[in-house]
Formats: C-alpha cells, structure tokens, sequence
C-alpha cells in the first residue's frame, strides 16, 4: 500500500570539514526515494564539482534577482560567497510526497525550518573531535594557513548550533553514519503526523 504523505526536507548541516559532503553524496546514492536539492552559489566551483549536480553556479548579479525576485528559500552568506537554495522545487517535493536532501550551513537551516516548520527535518553532523577536524581541513590541502584558521574559527561558532537540530550523527565511520542517516530518513517517513488527511489503512 502506497502511503499519502507531504515531502519531506531533510536538512544536513555541519562544521567544514565534518564530512558533510561526503555524507551527503553516499545518501543520495543509497538511501531509495531521496533526491538532491541543488543550491546556487557565486563561488568558483572546486575540482570535481559540475554545474547543476553540485551547485548551479552563478554570477553575483544573477544570484541578487533571483533572491530579489524571492526565488530563494533561504540564503546566505559564508567565506565571500553567496549561497541560496531555490523555493520552488522544495515546495513541488512537499506538494508531490518526494523526499529532498539539503545540504547546507546553519544559517539557512534556521530559514528553512522557520519557512517550513512541519515539512523540514535538521540532522547536523560532528567529526569526532576538533583535532580530527583540524587534520581532516589539512588534509584536503585546498586553501592556505589563513583560510583553514577561519574554517576552524567558525567551526567552534558552528558546532555549539547542535542542540537547534532534531538529530546528530558523531562522523566516526562513514557506513555507520550513513546507516544512522538511514534510519532517520525511514522514521520520519512512517510518521503518522504525515499523512495526508484523506488517507485511509483500508476500506470497507
């Protein structure tokens, strides 16, 4: 029996470096039934990065209509760049019972879940410590000395956020993040506070 329910907003938040995005690409592929929202950015897209797939990459001037023109469901601004998530596929997802997976920072999960107070779902990731933080942004070997001070600087602002969220997963083991990821999705999916009105077990 297909269930009559709203779509879903599953937001994923977490600290740079966490392993958010890594998280959020093995869900995508894994977890049945849950699809991309795909956010715009002003930003220079990073390798391995395609328009589209991981962000609709803009101009600044194209990234201010649309947010002007309130084509935007949240926004936000983080290290010089402009992030936004578009409102009208969210809402054709909750109005069509399809699930969507945001992956975006703090400031736009608290705008989501104000827009969307029944609908949206927070989970916010953790690195096991902030030394396995620090190692993980080194690692990635992407920016210099003084960008990865400012990641970890707003990576102590960030994680004290963790309490705002239904859910936190502690990123030791990506499988079993991955899986815990997984039961969240399906629990909220059984909710009954879900369904639609006009939805019946069974008939007579």
């Amino acid at each position: 029996m297909k269930r009559s329910r709203r779509g879903i907003l599953f937001i994923l938040s977490a600290p740079s470096g966490a392993g958010k995005t890594t998280l959020s690409r093995a869900a995508l592929q894994r977890i049945e039934g849950l699809e991309a929202s795909v956010s715009l950015t002003t930003r220079k897209p990073r390798e391995g990065e395609s328009d589209g797939v991981d962000y609709r990459f803009v101009s600044p001037a194209d990234f201010e209509r649309v947010r002007r023109e309130g084509g935007l469901a949240e926004w936000a601004e983080v290290f010089d760049a402009h992030y936004g998530t578009p409102r009208e596929p969210l809402e054709r997802a909750i109005a069509t019972g399809r699930d969507l997976l945001l992956d975006i920072d703090i400031q736009g999960a608290r705008q989501i879940w104000r827009r969307y107070p029944q609908d949206a779902v927070s989970v916010f990731v953790m690195p096991p410590s902030f030394a396995d933080l620090e190692q993980r942004l080194r690692r990635r070997a992407t920016e210099d000395e003084k960008a990865i001070r400012e990641r970890l600087q707003r990576a102590w602002q960030e994680a004290s956020a963790f309490p705002e969220y239904n859910y936190l997963i502690i990123n030791v083991d990506r499988e079993r993040s991955l899986g815990e990821l997984a039961c969240v999705v399906e629990a909220e999916r059984l909710r009954v506070g879900r369904l639609r009105p006009e939805f019946v077990p069974w008939k007579r």
